[in-house]
Order: C-alpha cells, then sequence, then structure tokens
C-alpha cells in the first residue's frame, strides 16, 4: 500500500461502486462503459475532494488546528465538503468564494453549492477573479493566530500533494475492483481542474505497476497549461509516496476542447452528456466538471477514438448539487 503512515481521518464511504452502464453503452453503440461511483463518497452529497479530505484534514487535526481556510469558486464542490467534513470534526470554516463566472444569475449566487455552505455554517468571504488568492488565505490565517485561534490552509480543490494522496488511495482501490470483478479497462476518464484527482490517480496507477491510460478532460485551463500542472504535482505526490520516477510525462494527457466558453459555462454538449445519463442511467452529473467531462468521453465514442471492442470507465467526480444552480440556464 503507498498510502502507509500518512496522518488520515474516515469521511468517505468507501470503496466506492464500480459498476457497468449498459444502457449507456447500447446507445452509443459501444464500447462497453462503465463508471467509478465516487459521486457516492457519502459527506454533504459526495464527490472527489472527499477522499482528498481524509488526508488534509488529518494533517490539520495532527498540526492542532482548530479552523481551515479554504478557497473556491461560487459553486465550489470542493468547499461545500470542505465545510461539512470541518463540521463533523468539529472545526471552524474559513471559505474565500471567487467570482470566477461572468454574469451570474441569481439562482447560481444562492442556490446549489452556496446554499449547503452557509447551511453548514461556513464563514464566507467574497472576491472578485483573479484575487491573490495564496496570499489573502495567509492574511486570514495571520488574522486567526492573532485572535488566538490555529489555523490550517487547504488549497483549492485540496490539490496538493497531501490532498492528491486521496487519489493515489483511488487508483489503488479501483484495480483491486477490477481483479475482484474480473474486467480489464483500456482507458479512463475523468475531469481535470485543480489537478489533484488526475495527479494522484496516476500515481496510484504506476505506483502499483498499472499503465492504464488516465484522459483527463479539462474544464478550466488550456492543454499546456494544464498538463504541466498536472504532471508538475504528480511528481510531487510520486517523491511523498516514496515512488519517484513512477509517472513520466508522457502518462499525463488532457483534452481541453469542451471548456467552451469558459470554467462553469454550460456547452450545448455537456447539456446533452447530462440529460443522456440521466435518461438513460438514472445518473446525475454536474455542468461545470463532470457534465463537460462526460461530453469529452462521448465525442471520443462518436469519433472511433474508443473503439466498440474496448472498456471504458469514468471516474466520476460528482457535483450535482450544482445542477440547482444551473437550472435556469440549462436546456430542458
Amino acid at each position: 500500500m503507498l498510502l502507509t503512515g500518512f496522518p488520515r481521518v474516515s469521511l468517505a464511504h468507501l470503496p466506492t461502486r464500480l459498476e457497468i452502464l449498459p444502457r449507456l453503452s447500447e446507445h452509443l453503440g459501444g464500447p462497453e462503459i462503465w463508471v467509478k461511483r465516487d459521486d457516492c463518497t457519502g459527506l454533504a452529497t459526495g464527490g472527489n475532494k472527499t477522499r482528498k479530505l481524509e488526508f488534509s484534514m488529518g494533517e490539520a487535526l495532527e498540526r492542532g488546528a482548530d479552523t481551515v481556510i479554504t478557497v473556491g469558486a461560487v459553486q465550489s464542490n470542493h468547499v461545500r465538503q470542505t465545510a461539512a467534513a470541518a463540521c463533523k470534526l468539529g472545526l471552524k470554516c474559513e471559505v474565500l468564494l471567487e467570482h470566477r463566472v461572468t454574469n451570474p444569475t441569481e439562482l447560481y449566487r444562492s442556490s446549489g453549492n452556496v446554499l449547503l455552505d452557509r447551511i453548514f455554517g461556513a464563514n464566507l468571504r467574497e472576491y472578485d477573479a483573479g484575487t491573490d488568492f495564496d496570499a489573502e488565505m495567509e492574511n486570514i490565517a495571520r488574522e486567526i493566530s492573532a485572535a488566538g485561534g490555529s489555523p490550517y490552509i487547504i488549497p483549492g480543490g485540496a490539490s496538493n500533494p497531501v490532498g492528491a494522496l486521496g487519489y493515489v488511495g483511488c487508483g489503488e482501490e479501483l484495480l483491486q475492483q477490477c481483479d475482484e470483478q474480473d474486467v480489464r479497462f483500456d482507458h479512463i476518464v475523468t475531469a481535470t481542474g485543480s489537478a489533484g484527482t488526475h495527479a494522484g490517480l496516476a500515481v496510484g496507477l504506476r505506483g502499483s505497476g498499472s499503465d492504464l491510460p488516465v484522459l483527463g478532460i479539462g474544464v478550466r485551463a488550456p492543454k499546456d497549461v494544464q498538463e504541466e500542472r498536472v504532471y508538475k504535482l504528480a511528481v510531487e505526490v510520486a517523491d511523498l509516496v516514496d515512488k519517484p520516477g513512477c509517472v513520466a510525462r508522457d502518462d499525463i494527457v488532457a483534452d481541453c476542447n469542451y471548456i467552451g466558453a469558459g470554467y462553469g459555462l454550460p456547452t450545448e454538449s455537456m447539456n446533452e452528456a447530462v440529460l443522456m445519463l440521466a435518461r438513460t442511467e438514472g445518473l446525475l452529473f454536474d455542468p461545470v466538471y463532470s457534465g463537460k467531462a462526460l461530453a469529452g468521453m462521448i465525442d471520443y465514442v462518436r469519433e472511433g477514438r474508443f473503439t466498440k471492442d474496448e472498456k471504458i470507465v469514468f471516474l466520476h467526480t460528482g457535483g450535482a448539487a450544482g445542477l440547482f444552480a444551473y437550472a435556469d440556464i440549462l436546456d430542458l
């Protein structure tokens, strides 16, 4: 096991299910498509950040923190799960919300994830896009320390080497499930944004001796920027788990052609993908991350880039709470 010895708290319902999507596979005419249900991690409607927070919060508690500080867009899935984890562990939660989406609707500003942030009692501070959030989080940490508190900073998406350990574990878990269920995949597809899920997964697979290709569908940055971000983090994570050099630069692949007009802005292909999965498999995907990644996977199937005789697994990162914030924008 690659994760022995790291501070960790139990937050997620693990292992998450690995299940076939027969109606979607038939609808698209092959290949055989499966889903890894990280939307079902259990904390505050679930999602991929819960795995990461097991390690981030574990380190926070080990260091004696009484307050966690984090950052995300207004409809951040990470912020929602961090706020819930803080409640579960008896910690205070300071949140920096970035107004990353231009001309947001009232639903976007008040519903979905941000509503849940308020229900969990997080202290929300709002900032313009492009703010130096590293500096702002340090300022808040000093403010808390000066008042006698003990702060711990969690970066956006918990996407640092500690948080990414959650997806090292996911890679190991997936390989074990493949053995148990006697299935071998040709590709794994997931959303790639703040990089921690993609980087951790690559290390978990390569560090366990698997050559399963990982395709990240980008949701924010251009391809070259995203791939370098993921690779840099993967190198750091590999060093942390004592598997230096296990991930090569060529292992990190991101397709950033499905972002559309920008982060958090709906696209026609995302809208189609979300409705397709809801109406063929009864599964919910979010408009920002999993929906756009799903649109990319569907396009790869239609273009024949995934062939009919292959098996594909889609890592579902959750985020369906965000659908409520987009209810007046989605084409239903």
